[in-house]
């Protein structure tokens, strides 16, 4: 299934109907009185999150929705009926923005979350409103409104715990097959994981999180380069960051670097969340580049030599992300 998490739809609520012009024909009464109904409200169109959905692909094909009109009054004080709403299913994750401003109407992030993105148009009045003491017979109406319209900019944004950073063929997607049910594309040339990919980790019954895979970044990726900044915004949402360091690199600091770089460019903030250092790789090293790994510090942020091949170290890694992510939401209910 292609990824795709940017496009741009035409949205129109539908019109409402027109309201009816009708007089009663009754025995006995000469001109009868006005019972001419009014028309049905439009149909509106609704943005709606759906837990399913991994991809905005189904907009690249289709980019216009237009909600059907309501029908028109009619005669015996008939309301004509109302326009069906259409309901648009997107990822959730999904960020909605009026193309016109620029600004965000909504942010998509539970399931069933809805937006109503065009509202459909009211019924006009029949003229069986515009009946009064000094006006018995009324000849006037109204058409119905006209729906909102409006271009709409779709983001999608994943929602995951965990992003998982590094260059390419780090052993990102190697980790993430061993650590959940994800089944990336894994190779051994560089940009194998073209997509972000999203991963169910289970800690113990009832405790899960949810890790994503991230393509390889490079250096100016978050300029264009690589794959630019095509995927630096799905990890803007997670709640820590684990960088993924190859332990055969010749220069494991200037990697740390490198990443951490392109992450202050695109978005200062990400430094911001907790982070864990996992140098990949270890079955390829003897003792003693192992006992040499143990001497590596990056600061204060926790370092863990694994293996996801071999199995080295996994149980550790995942018991620390599930760690900081309890700390990280006992402090954020601290916060409140």
């Amino acid at each position: 299934m292609k990824f795709v998490d940017f496009v741009h739809i035409h949205v129109r609520g539908g019109h409402g109907g027109v309201g009816c012009v009708s007089f009663r024909r009754e025995k006995y009464i000469p001109k009868g009185g006005p019972n001419g109904g009014n028309g049905g409200r439009g149909g509106s169109v609704i943005i709606g999150a759906n837990r399913h959905l991994a991809t905005l692909l189904d907009y690249q094909y289709k980019r216009s929705y237009i909600a059907p009109r309501g029908e028109h009054g009619k005669g015996g004080d008939k309301t004509g009926k109302g326009g069906e709403d259409i309901t648009l299913q997107v990822p959730v994750g999904t960020i909605i923005r009026d193309v016109a401003s620029g600004d965000v109407l909504a942010d998509l992030t539970r399931d069933g979350e809805e937006f109503v993105a065009a509202r459909g148009g009211a019924g006009g009045r029949g003229n069986a409103e515009f009946a009064t003491s000094t006006n018995q017979a009324p000849r006037e109406f109204e058409q119905g409104d006209e729906g909102e319209e409006r271009d709409l900019e779709l983001e999608l944004k994943l929602l995951a715990d965990v992003g998982l950073v590094g260059l390419p063929n780090a052993g990102k997607s190697t980790l993430i097959s061993v650590i959940s049910a994800a089944r990336p594309k894994i190779a051994d040339y560089p940009f194998t994981t073209l997509v972000p990919n999203l991963g169910i980790v289970r800690v113990d019954e009832g405790q899960s999180f949810v890790v994503a895979d991230i393509p390889g970044l490079i250096a100016g990726a978050h300029s264009g380069k690589g794959l630019g900044v095509q995927f630096l915004r799905h990890i803007e949402r997670t709640r820590i960051l684990v960088f993924l360091l190859d332990c055969t690199s010749e220069d494991m600091q200037s990697d740390y670097k490198i990443l951490a770089k392109e992450l202050r460019l695109f978005n200062r903030d990400l430094l911001k969340k907790p982070r864990i250092i996992a140098l990949t790789k270890i079955d390829v090293l003897d003792n003693r580049g192992r006992r040499s790994l143990r001497t590596m510090r990056f600061g204060a942020v926790p370092v863990f030599p694994i293996s996801a091949v071999a199995g080295i170290g996994i149980p550790d890694l995942i018991t620390i992300m599930w760690k900081s992510l309890h700390r990280r939401a006992s402090a954020a209910g601290k916060g409140r």
